[in-house]
């Protein structure tokens, strides 16, 4: 039998043996303790004062043998293991709020490049647009064509009311009589025509518009190519939206190339025919627009006028272009008159216009210096 009454409640968990029957754990002392102390919490009476509810872990109130000093324990200040480090956000792009990426060679993407090659070609479109615009009110002091003369240029301007209307005229005759009367650089209908006999390698049914040399002579150069004639359709277009007809006839004539090294009609009528430019006659402005097709191949004659007896032997070209000016040219003069260089917006004579220091009225330096060089004066 057993020495002590049975627990009689149910349930063994909570049973207690007598306090006789308890084993006794053994007690151990540390310093500040002048009491035994139990190595588990007493809850049968009030905690000791100074002392925690729980007591000091086993252990604590010494080192192990060999570890040096004592240190008396303290909790642990964080109980939980420290956050891991933060990944680095990428930057976003300004307005845009996009990761800013890149490939594995830490190059930008394409869409990017791609971008600034757009934004490269919207500031030359720009750049584009103003020089064109600048056209309406100055003369630039050079083009393409003659930066592209590995024999240099002659050129000087004159104000398009100082050109015979004789030589107005007969540009207009013969390279473009729709000039007063269209819409813009050129119709679509001739362009199309233009650009598949250029497809066919067949031979251009209509030539290019006065706007068309225009921005050619000014901008491009002599390639037979579609992309040059796609640029050069293209300023056409902005300068036919930008310059009105007088102004681009006056660029014409001031920057047609006239011989190897003679641009404009200032120095050709003085280089040609000793002649200021509002002074030319009929005959004489037939010959120099008989010259614009192919003006590489012809000099000055001893005395004056044009001597195709040249170096490279392609005098007949240049000839044969004159000769078909001269067949055709004259007809046109004497039916129209100069209606059309009026209905262009060019008024009066050259003879009725007052005097000025950009008549042309002396002979340039240059023309003359070249004359002396070739012995033709």
């Amino acid at each position: 039998m057993a020495s002590f009454e049975p627990d009689t409640r149910s349930t063994r968990r909570f049973r207690r043996r007598p306090a006789d029957t308890r084993p006794q754990a053994e007690p151990f002392r540390g310093p500040g303790i002048d009491e035994p102390q139990f190595d588990r919490p007493r809850f049968d009476r009030p905690p000791p004062a100074g002392n925690d509810w729980y007591g000091a872990p086993p252990g604590a109130w010494g080192p192990p043998p060999g570890q040096g000093p004592y240190q008396p324990w303290a909790p642990p200040r964080d109980p939980f293991p420290p956050a891991p480090p933060e990944q680095p956000v990428p930057p976003r792009r300004r307005g845009r709020g996009r990761l800013r990426r890149r490939d594995g060679d830490g190059r930008r993407p394409r869409r990017r490049l791609f971008r600034r090659i757009l934004t490269v070609l919207g500031a030359l479109a720009v750049v584009q647009a103003l020089a064109v615009l600048s056209l309406r009110w100055i003369d630039p002091p050079t083009t393409a064509f003659m930066l592209a003369n590995p024999d240099g240029s002659i050129q000087q301007s004159v104000p398009v009311e100082h050109v015979s209307r004789n030589f107005l005229a007969a540009v207009i005759a013969h390279e473009d009589s729709a000039l007063p009367y269209r819409s813009g650089a050129f119709t679509w209908d001739e362009l199309w025509g233009r650009a598949t006999a250029h497809l066919r390698d067949e031979e251009d049914p209509s030539g290019s518009t006065i706007p068309q040399q225009v921005a050619k002579n000014l901008f491009l150069n002599q390639e037979m190519s579609a992309v040059r004639k796609t640029l050069e359709a293209g300023i056409a277009m902005e300068m036919a939206a930008f310059i009105d007809d007088r102004r681009m006839l006056e660029l014409y004539v001031n920057y047609a190339q006239l011989g190897p090294t003679i641009y404009g009609v200032c120095a050709a009528s003085w280089y040609y025919f000793d002649s200021a430019p509002g002074e030319l006659s009929q005959a004489q402005a037939v010959q120099l627009v008989g010259l614009l097709p192919s003006p590489g191949h012809v000099q000055r004659a001893p005395g004056g006028g044009m001597d195709f007896d040249v170096d490279d032997g392609l005098g007949w070209l240049s000839r044969s272009h004159v000769l078909n000016a001269q067949n055709r040219v004259p007809a046109h003069l004497d039916r129209l008159g100069f209606q059309p260089v009026e209905d262009a917006g060019v008024e009066g004579l050259a003879s009725e216009q007052e005097p000025s220091d950009e008549d042309c009225t002396t002979r340039p330096e240059e023309v003359a210096e070249l004359m002396a060089a070739e012995g033709t004066a």
